[in-house]
């Protein structure tokens, strides 16, 4: 007797992605399929495959998922989380959190039949990568600066900077993580506390709560609360953490553990790396913070590279000008410098009138008395 055909399932990826785009966590989703969080686990990292009963209760819950965004036209977006299955090797800090991200409310559609087509232009998968990847990148680098003017900004000059450079993005192998990390060097920097907007703290979350956790997350170190989030917050293993933040693995974990213990010293709640990851998740989610359309993003992008563009051949131009009038005006033959002065002996040296004597006094006032009462000058006539 022959064996019905098996449920279709999508790509571990894909069951990823839609769990997340309905910001279920795995053990939502265990609970609905009536398995436990690390079998939904293994089903989305691809180390196993649901069979009979839940298979076709996993297949029912993503189709049923799948079917809420079928008719935005929307894409299956590059999850973020597409390597956390590699943190199972990576001991002492192994374990398995992942970023819940909110659901996408101001997703781009993408005009196309099929959305899970091909895209056809560079600009079409540029638009499908910012479109599914910004919205909750603003609000990871909202963690990272505790900023949200800055937290935009980031995320937009960084696709700016992959929309230079999509012939070398596009073939990434992880396209989302070079954006991301794009973006967090960009929100890192530390030229931003000269900007004078930086000197007015911005309005705190309204949640108490969430005020406190921010705080102890912008007391952190930089390195330390950029590692915290890599791996705590959107769960990348611990050697995709290491390799973002250009370290060593040892270190990474020593930053990671600081961390931890700096954020269970002041809220004692958030001891256990589970309940740290959900309340990063619930502050992440709580900030509603909108990206720019991805064509307005560029637009701008190009407008300021012709911009640059521009400025650098005027300078150019400039130079060379500046070079050509100093060759036209420059001598064209040798001028000797005059040689300095010389005293010659015998000569008495030239000088000035000195002070009246007695004498000359006299005679001064002699003359100038007698020009007043004595006769006319006489004038030659024409004879």
């Amino acid at each position: 007797m022959t064996q019905p055909p098996a449920t279709p399932l999508p790509p571990p990826r894909e069951r990823r992605r839609l769990r997340e785009s309905k910001s279920l966590s795995q053990a939502q989703v265990a609970e609905r399929v009536g398995v436990t969080r690390e079998t939904v686990r293994s089903w989305e990292a691809g180390r196993s495959t649901p069979k009979g009963r839940k298979r076709t209760a996993y297949a029912t819950f993503l189709a049923s998922v799948e079917a809420e965004h079928a008719p935005a036209g929307t894409v299956a977006p590059p999850s973020l989380n597409s390597r956390s299955a590699g943190r199972h090797g990576s001991a002492p800090l192994t374990r398995s959190v992942e970023f819940v991200q909110p659901p996408v409310r101001t997703a781009e559609p993408v005009n196309c039949p099929h959305p899970t087509r091909p895209p056809k232009t560079a600009a079409e998968a540029f638009d499908r990568l910012y479109t599914h990847t910004a919205p909750a990148l603003v609000r990871q680098t909202y963690l990272l600066t505790g900023r949200r003017t800055l937290a935009r900004e980031s995320v937009e000059r960084a696709f700016q900077l992959a929309w230079q450079r999509w012939p070398e993005v596009a073939v990434d192998r992880d396209p989302a993580g070079w954006v991301r990390a794009a973006a967090h060097e960009y929100a890192m920097s530390p030229w931003h506390r000269l900007r004078p907007s930086h000197r007015r703290p911005e309005a705190p979350p309204a949640d108490a709560a969430d005020r406190a956790l921010l705080d102890v997350l912008l007391s952190l170190p930089p390195a330390y609360r950029r590692t915290l989030l890599l791996y705590d917050g959107i769960g990348l293993g611990l050697p995709e953490t290491a390799a973002e933040t250009e370290a060593t693995t040892p270190a990474a974990a020593n930053r990671l553990l600081h961390a931890r213990e700096a954020v269970a010293e002041k809220l004692p709640v958030l001891a256990k790396p589970e309940r740290l990851h959900e309340r990063l998740a619930e502050l992440a989610g709580a900030e509603k913070l909108q990206a720019p359309k991805s064509t307005l993003v560029r637009t701008d992008g190009e407008r300021r590279t012709r911009f640059w563009t521009r400025s650098a051949i005027a300078f150019t131009v400039l130079i060379i000008g500046t070079t050509a009038l100093t060759l036209r005006t420059a001598p064209t033959r040798y001028e000797p410098v005059p040689a300095p002065g010389a005293v010659i002996s015998g000569v008495p040296p030239q000088m000035g009138p000195g002070p009246l004597s007695q004498a000359d006094k006299k005679l001064r006032a002699t003359l100038r008395g007698s020009g007043r009462g004595g006769p006319h000058r006489l004038a030659p006539e024409a004879g």
